[in-house]
């Protein structure tokens, strides 16, 4: 079954202070996004949809587009506002995006068989592309979705706090909830703690599972989200120009209106990124590490 990997990698790393999606990290270079495109193929992924920005796509081509092209189909796509509908007049002092269901929408004409979504700048681990690619074959074309859940105790930063989405699920494992959760971070005593209200924190369930943005769909869900976009877009009053329409807001009306069903696959893989330029040497140390265990390949590409 052809199966797509879909790469959000429209956006720009603020906390990071620059664009970290092209910023090397293994030993030869490699973005973490290669990695993602690496074990998605081990998974039997057959097409990479890269969203980008325009100015964006040379970038994209000469790093890894190009070279990955020799092995699997791939596509791009833009988010930018003039790929939002043609009636809706943007106004003229927005510059920020719209959001992860604008930027999927914008594949809308480019997948047409069952897809993953992933942000360009986490490194999942293989086995979710195991878990996410199996399941996604036997999804109902309409109506049922699926999301890998990492445990919190596995996502976290020693350089500032997470933002992260705790998910609460049915005993079968069907999603029943997403609460964003902010300000998230590891205290010295072992604890993971909220931190948003009170400097002190409260106490988290490190063995909670939350989304990392890896979900699983079919094409369907392009019909649902932008008839819901285009209510999002209307809805806007002329002086909201940071908001945003974002993925687990669309899923969770869908489950109460579409009667969308999510599973959570639970997942023991360990989530990094770097949210802070601080993570970066240990992100690089832990791929350089990998290499040497020939997790990976000296050359994924």
């Amino acid at each position: 079954m052809d199966k797509t990997l879909l790469i959000m990698a429209a956006g720009m790393g603020s906390r990071y202070g620059g664009n970290k999606q092209i910023d090397g990290m293994g030993p030869h270079g490699e973005i973490l996004l290669e990695y993602s495109i690496y074990d998605a193929l081990q998974a039997g992924f057959t097409k990479v949809v890269f969203i980008i920005k325009r100015d964006f796509e040379q970038v994209i081509r000469d790093m890894v587009g190009d070279q990955l092209a020799k092995r699997v189909k791939v596509e791009y796509v833009y988010q930018e506002f003039d790929t939002l509908p043609a009636w809706y007049r943007k106004p003229a002092d927005r510059v920020k995006p719209f959001g992860t269901v604008h930027a999927i929408l914008c594949a809308k004409e480019v997948i047409h068989e069952p897809f993953a979504v992933i942000n360009a700048d986490d490194y999942y681990g293989r086995a979710p592309y195991q878990l996410v690619g199996k399941r996604i074959e036997t999804l109902s074309e309409k109506q049922e979705a699926c999301m890998v859940g990492y445990y919190l105790k596995n996502t976290g930063s020693d350089n500032g706090h997470v933002t992260r989405g705790v998910c609460a699920t049915t005993p079968e494992g069907r999603l029943t909830g997403v609460t964003e959760t902010y300000k998230i971070q590891p205290f010295p005593d072992g604890t993971i703690r909220d931190t948003n209200a009170d400097p002190n924190g409260v106490v988290l369930d490190p063995n909670s599972l939350v989304s990392m943005n890896l979900f699983g769909f079919t094409p369907w869900i392009f019909e649902i989200a932008e008839k819901r976009f285009a209510d999002f877009l209307k809805s806007l009053k002329a002086d909201e120009l940071k908001a945003e329409y974002v993925l687990p807001v669309l899923i969770d009306q869908m489950m109460h209106d579409e009667g969308l069903t999510v599973d959570v696959i639970p997942t023991d893989a360990v989530w990094f990124g770097v949210t802070y330029k601080e993570d970066k040497p240990y992100v690089q140390d832990l791929l350089r590490q990998m290499h040497a265990e020939h997790t990976y390949p000296e050359k994924l590409f």
